[in-house]
């Protein structure tokens, strides 16, 4: 019955969200929307820094999938919580970010880097996103160690970045598919993955899919890799506790329940999570399109990508 009723709900609620007048939101309150933004997520870039050199336009392109799927401020929030949870289940994975970051002690300042990375290679210059690549491959370099059982792990293992960037493809696509009021068509789902094996092969990601059916087979194959342990256990307590002012915890209660909801079934089960309903899914997500209207009319004129867009068709 639940079932039958959220699937009725949902495109209605669609339609009348689409229909919905671009909110009018006066300079003082954008500037406050802007500044909590960045105390929500960790962020400490300007948008500014995406809006030269003129003409360029980055490694994607304004009419790609990428900066669609990316400029969605709650879905990407909410795909990037997905995706620490889900990679938080590979052992070596996680053995790297344990052993050589302060994310259990800092999760919003390891988000806000996660961000602008994203940000950087998605809406930058192509020559900056290119940089920013190469920073990141000379930081994996050097992050090597040993399980706790005395093997060893690095981080650029190629094997580990493929699962790192299977887990946030189907994290960013999952979140933007579920809280968009238009979803990508099938179609533009496998343009967005094929997409973004640019920036997966860049890192030293090997044999990557091309389409969202293979990124989802792919990742299961990592199944029998994967494990519950006190680490993952602890790493999830920490994104459940994610630290920010009282007045936000209603609104990141939504983002992370919606983090579990695009999860796969099976890794829910691996972290001892139950299944949630459609209702309830129907209902955080209206939440959540209700609650970041304000802020997604301000990044829309005002973000990285609004600024990156200009950038992109202005004269040379």
């Amino acid at each position: 019955m639940r079932r039958d009723y959220s699937a009725r709900m949902a495109p209605l609620a669609n339609s009348f969200l689409q229909k919905l007048p671009p909110l009018w939101i006066p300079g003082p309150l954008r500037e406050l929307i802007g500044w909590r933004i960045k105390q929500l997520t960790g962020s400490t870039s300007s948008p500014d820094a995406f809006a030269q050199p003129a003409g360029d336009p980055g490694l994607f392109g304004p009419s790609s999938m990428a900066w669609q799927v990316h400029a969605h401020f709650v879905g990407m929030m909410v795909g990037g919580l997905s995706s620490l949870m889900m990679q938080s289940l590979h052992p070596r994975a996680l053995a790297a970010v344990w052993d050589h970051s302060n994310f259990r002690h800092n999760l919003k300042g390891r988000l806000g880097r996660t961000a602008y990375f994203v940000a950087i290679t998605t809406y930058g210059a192509k020559n900056e996103a290119i940089q920013a690549i190469e920073r990141v491959n000379q930081i994996h370099a050097q992050v090597k160690g040993f399980m706790p059982d005395a093997s060893p792990y690095v981080a650029n293992e190629p094997a580990l970045l493929r699962w790192v960037h299977l887990g946030e493809v189907s994290s960013f696509l999952n979140g933007y598919q579920l809280l968009s009021t238009q979803p990508l068509s099938s179609v533009e789902a496998d343009a967005y993955t094929k997409e973004m094996t640019l920036v997966g092969e860049l890192l030293g990601a090997e044999q990557l899919p091309t389409t969202a059916q293979g990124n989802v087979l792919a990742l299961q194959e990592f199944i029998p890799e994967l494990v519950c342990n006190a680490r993952t256990r602890e790493i999830l307590q920490v994104i459940e506790n994610y630290p920010v002012d009282i007045w936000d915890k209603p609104f990141m209660h939504l983002v992370i329940q919606a983090s579990f909801h695009i999860l796969p079934d099976w890794a829910l089960q691996m972290l001892g999570k139950p299944l949630a309903c459609e209702a309830e899914k129907f209902w955080v997500r209206q939440a959540l399109s209700i609650a970041t209207a304000p802020i997604q009319s301000v990044l829309d004129t005002e973000g990285v990508a609004a600024h990156a867009r200009r950038r992109a068709f202005a004269a040379t």
